[in-house]
């Protein structure tokens, strides 16, 4: 029997690639703020869509309500929307930082936080947050980043201890730098020759979904071996 999996941003980048595959045996929904992208992938992968921006928690809390009401469970979240941000500090944008912060960390808190009680009432449940190599490493011009997902480090590991008792497992994916349009939409020029194909990040996100629901995987690395 297929799943209930929500993907947030997953209009774009690696969602977009994780739509693509696992909505052929599982009903997917996707949550992202671009309504024009949502409808053109829900419609070429036959799922479903809520315009939604993670950062606001009564609008996540308003879609998971929705999902419900037409799904009756959600088996897995795939916590993936993210937003980039580099230069030195100082020349950051603050509106930018808030941005970054808002959609990177607390994204994940809040579409987590929203979904637990329904999984705990199904006594299981997955989480993937999509982390990143930033999450453990430092990088001068990345500060803002790379707190950001250090912070998402810091969550999944507690958050991993504190709903395990209630059997939802919580994975922590931590990808190298993808081929995606994160660099681009900036307006940076970025060589991606040694990114990692989006497909391949799937396969291992495909691989944790099918994995036995008491087998807890907390933590995989997935980087290009040139990098």
């Amino acid at each position: 029997m297929g799943k209930v999996i929500v993907i947030t941003g997953g209009s774009d980048g690696l969602g977009r690639t994780l739509t693509e595959s696992l909505s052929q045996e599982n009903d997917v929904i996707i949550l992202a703020t671009n309504e024009q992208k949502l409808i053109e992938v829900a419609n070429s992968n036959n799922c479903n869509y809520e315009v939604c921006d993670v950062s606001n928690y009564k609008l996540v809390e308003k879609s998971i309500k929705k999902i419900i009401d037409n799904f009756g469970r959600i088996d897995v979240l795939i916590n993936n929307a993210g937003l980039w941000i580099q230069e030195e500090l100082e020349l950051n944008d603050s509106d930018r930082i808030n941005s970054v912060v808002d959609v990177n960390l607390l994204g994940v808190i809040n579409c987590s936080k929203a979904v637990i009680p329904i999984m705990k009432n199904n006594k299981e449940g997955l989480i993937i947050n999509i982390n990143s190599q930033a999450g453990i490493n430092h990088k001068a011009e990345r500060v803002v980043y790379n707190a950001t997902k250090w912070g998402v480090t810091g969550f999944s590991k507690s958050l991993q201890d504190e709903v395990a008792k209630y059997g939802i497992r919580v994975t922590n994916v931590m990808p190298g730098m993808m081929k995606t349009n994160m660099f681009k939409k900036m307006n940076i020029q970025k060589n991606m020759d040694n990114g990692l194909d989006t497909k391949e990040v799937a396969r291992l996100i495909e691989f944790i979904i099918d994995t036995p629901s008491d087998v807890m995987i907390p933590e995989v690395g997935i980087k290009n071996i040139n990098n």
